[in-house]
């Protein structure tokens, strides 16, 4: 079997048991034509089974399956491996041998896989037949997996209308309900207490939680938003602007020179006027006096020949 087509199977399967319910071992239903072409492609009826199904297998046959293969129309000798192969299998029994001719394998499986007409699985059967008219009618039942062997591959068919219909139910159902599917379960924890042991109650408590039993409905809280404001990363900082204190505290030096006094050698507070925006005069800067170059020299003594002519 190819990866691709192994790796579909095992999905289909497991589909069927989220779905409908099935389990390991699955009971699957042998018909004698299965049987006939399994010896025929010499192929292990049992490790197939488990191959195709991803899982471990019951395999079971009906009473009137195994009088079709006694009344085969071949040698015996080609009639034994077969028969002994079926008894090798869990009978099932269809309470159908008290007839004098067996019935037919659809006639059969029509009582075995659904007694009452309900078009369901009960006892969730696989089928594993090679007659076109039984696996036709097991289609019109809901959560049927069936199995044939077709030129000595073993195949499962995939899941037909009315199971797929199923299974889109179930999904829709889950995705309406939510989480409220979970409100069976008990709730372990409500304010710190354990859960009293009586199933009723602790639903009682639960329902009160969630606000299922108050007569005014739970309200969610509108969030109220405020005006928006600018990116305060894009702002441009408003400055500092100085305290009155920090004004008077400040000083200055001043030299007897830039006061005028030629007696006063310390320094004078200079006081500001809190309400003027004038910053605090700081140090005087001192002037650079240039030395005298070359071109005033030529103009001193152009100028002294000018005298010396005059």
């Amino acid at each position: 079997m190819r990866g691709k087509r192994s790796k579909q199977y095992r999905k289909l399967m497991q589909s069927y048991a989220m779905t409908f319910g099935f389990r390991e071992p699955y009971q699957v239903l042998v018909d004698a034509p299965m049987i006939q072409d399994a010896s025929r492609f010499k192929m292990g009826l049992l490790g197939a089974l488990e191959r195709i199904l991803h899982g471990k297998v019951k395999p079971m046959i009906t009473q009137c399956s195994i009088r079709h293969l006694y009344t085969l129309p071949v040698p015996q000798s080609e009639k034994d491996p077969l028969i002994l192969l079926a008894k090798s299998m869990e009978r099932r029994r269809c309470n159908h041998h008290e007839l004098e001719n067996p019935l037919s394998t659809l006639e059969c499986y029509s009582n075995i896989i659904d007694p009452r007409k309900s078009a369901t699985n009960r006892h969730r059967y696989v089928v594993a037949s090679q007659e076109e008219e039984v696996r036709r009618f097991c289609r019109g039942i809901k959560g049927v997996p069936l199995v044939y062997v077709k030129r000595s591959v073993m195949i499962l068919e995939p899941m037909a209308e009315g199971s797929v219909g199923v299974k889109e139910g179930m999904e829709r159902d889950k995705f309406r309900t939510g989480l409220q599917g979970r409100a069976g379960k008990r709730k372990r924890d409500v304010e710190g207490e354990q859960p009293t042991g009586n199933i009723g109650e602790d639903h009682e408590i639960a329902g009160v939680e969630r606000g299922e039993g108050s007569e005014e409905p739970m309200q969610k809280k509108k969030r109220v938003r405020g005006p928006k404001g600018p990116n305060p990363l894009s702002v441009k900082r408003s400055k500092k602007r100085e305290k009155p204190e920090q004004i008077h505290e400040a000083i200055s030096p001043v030299t007897a020179e830039d006061s005028g006094d030629g007696h006063n050698n310390g320094t004078s507070i200079i006081e500001r006027d809190p309400d003027s925006n004038q910053a605090p005069p700081g140090k005087r800067k001192r002037k650079r006096k240039h030395k005298p170059g070359k071109l005033d020299e030529l103009s001193h003594e152009a100028a002294g020949d000018n005298g010396l002519s005059a």
